[in-house]
């Protein structure tokens, strides 16, 4: 819940779900559904009014504002649909950057970005810079960066919102790979042909859960 004026807005109403170790979510729904209070609850970028957010056996809304930063660091891994790399720094010094405050050196630092790069097929290109490399490139980097710190779980914006459709194809193949490695991905999109590549689809509208299930189901309901 917000205001907006004198006005109280519940964005979320009973919104229940549970994503497991190693799944492939993806959550849909129109302008207004309620979507992005849920993509800034799951990032742990705000609280929910009431409720809890429980992420690893951890209740959210008890943390501190320095544990919900370490928790963003070390347990989410974020990729944006604008990318958001630096734009003077090179590939491997974005992916590095969530490892600044590990308590790694630089060495080990420089190893972990290296082998986060080369999983996302781009390791031969560690020294350029974003505008160096094409969209689908930046957003390699991106997910390369969101994976350097061994999260719990990858947290994806419209990460093909910004791609021509050959280069979303590749990235969602990408991320089906990734997933296939076990890692846990929740992929927020408009685009029903993205979503249905994912295990199961979560479809909010007016701040309700609408369908939760295969992207058979949900598409065709």
């Amino acid at each position: 819940m917000y205001r907006m004026g004198d006005e109280r807005v519940h964005a979320l109403r009973g919104v229940s779900f549970v994503v497991r170790e190693n799944e492939f979510v993806s959550i849909m729904g129109p302008s207004g559904s309620g979507k992005s209070t849920l993509l800034q609850i799951l990032g742990c970028l705000d609280r929910p009014t009431t409720g809890d957010l429980v992420l690893d056996g951890l209740i959210i809304g008890r943390a501190s504002d320095n544990q919900l930063a370490e928790i963003r660091n070390r347990k989410i891994g974020f990729v944006f649909q604008k990318f958001n790399l630096l734009a003077k720094a090179t590939a491997l010094e974005n992916v590095a950057l969530p490892l600044i405050y590990s308590g790694l050196t630089p060495r080990a630092r420089r190893k972990k970005a290296e082998y986060a790069l080369e999983t996302v097929g781009l390791y031969e290109r560690s020294a350029h810079r974003p505008n160096e490399m094409s969209g689908g490139q930046r957003q390699r980097v991106a997910i390369a960066r969101a994976l350097v710190t061994e999260p719990s779980f990858i947290l994806a914006d419209e990460p093909t919102g910004n791609l021509d459709t050959k280069t979303g194809e590749q990235i969602m193949e990408l991320f089906s790979q990734l997933h296939q490695q076990g890692n846990t991905l929740v992929l927020v999109t408009h685009e029903p042909e993205v979503a249905e590549q994912t295990q199961r689809i979560i479809m909010i509208r007016d701040g309700l859960i609408q369908a939760d299930g295969k992207p058979l189901e949900v598409l065709s309901a």
